[in-house]
């Protein structure tokens, strides 16, 4: 016991202290902290990117103690494949009906939640989408396609109608959940920092604070390692000052 301690990095340590009673919806949640949900969503994430399907089943069965349901944990399962690929997400759905058999086996009941509504719009899925992803980024989409937009036509298509019209308009989770989910995942796969930068900033638009963000980096350390969650600390400290920038008065 007293080797295995002392093998256990200080800032891992401290972080397993403050951050793990949290997300197992132990304590309240300070107002500018996540809540037990929002860190289930958080850690879920981080361990389906990473392919980590032990932890993973842990931290299925915690999520639902901290108040997800059912519906919720499997719809950030399939929220997740537009980021880590179908192999990640369905070994993390099929993780997920190993928990739902664990608990059936025990007598815990589990409450499945709710179904996503129906599209009632008439609109197209693309206008859909677009519309979707103008309201996250606060940004209008206007004038000619530029970069990879304008050399692959269809994965602008792809991403409007599927991404952000199929999945983003499901009202299984809120905005705020899928982008911890979608913020956590890429953190974890690394080398995406251009989208990483984009969803932060998507992130602080929709309502996310700093200091949530900075929590949910020090989550993904606890679950995905340490060399990640620092490359996300770079990016957001990136999109804090060049935000910081943006809202100063001008001539100042």
């Amino acid at each position: 016991m007293r080797q295995l301690f002392f093998r256990i990095p200080a800032l891992t340590f401290l972080l397993l202290l403050f951050v793990l009673p949290l997300q197992a919806g132990d304590s309240a949640p300070a107002a500018d902290s996540l809540t037990g949900r929002q860190q289930a969503i958080v850690t879920i994430a981080v361990l389906t990117a990473k392919g980590y399907l032990p932890r993973l089943q842990q931290a299925l069965g915690k999520g639902l103690e901290s108040g997800l349901t059912i519906n919720e944990e499997k719809e950030v399962l399939v929220h997740l494949y537009a980021y880590c690929g179908f192999p990640r997400s369905i070994n993390g759905l099929n993780t997920l009906l190993k928990v739902m058999e664990e608990r059936k086996a025990k007598g815990i009941t589990h409450v499945l939640g709710k179904e996503a509504s129906p599209i009632t719009s008439t609109a197209s899925k693309y206008e859909r989408g677009k519309q979707n992803l103008e309201t996250l980024t606060g940004t209008p989409e206007t004038g000619l396609k530029t970069g990879y937009s304008a050399f692959s036509p269809e994965i602008d298509r792809f991403l409007k109608e599927h991404l952000f019209a199929d999945l983003f308009e499901r009202d299984v989770l809120t905005y705020q959940e899928r982008e911890l989910a979608t913020i956590a995942a890429l953190v974890s796969l690394g080398g995406v920092e251009p989208m990483l930068q984009g969803h932060l900033s998507i992130g602080l638009h929709i309502g996310l604070t700093p200091a949530q963000l900075r929590q949910l980096l020090a989550l993904t350390e606890v679950s995905g390692g340490k060399t990640g969650a620092d490359a996300g600390r770079a990016v957001l400290a990136k999109v804090l000052e060049t935000s910081s920038q943006t809202s100063a008065p001008k001539g100042k």
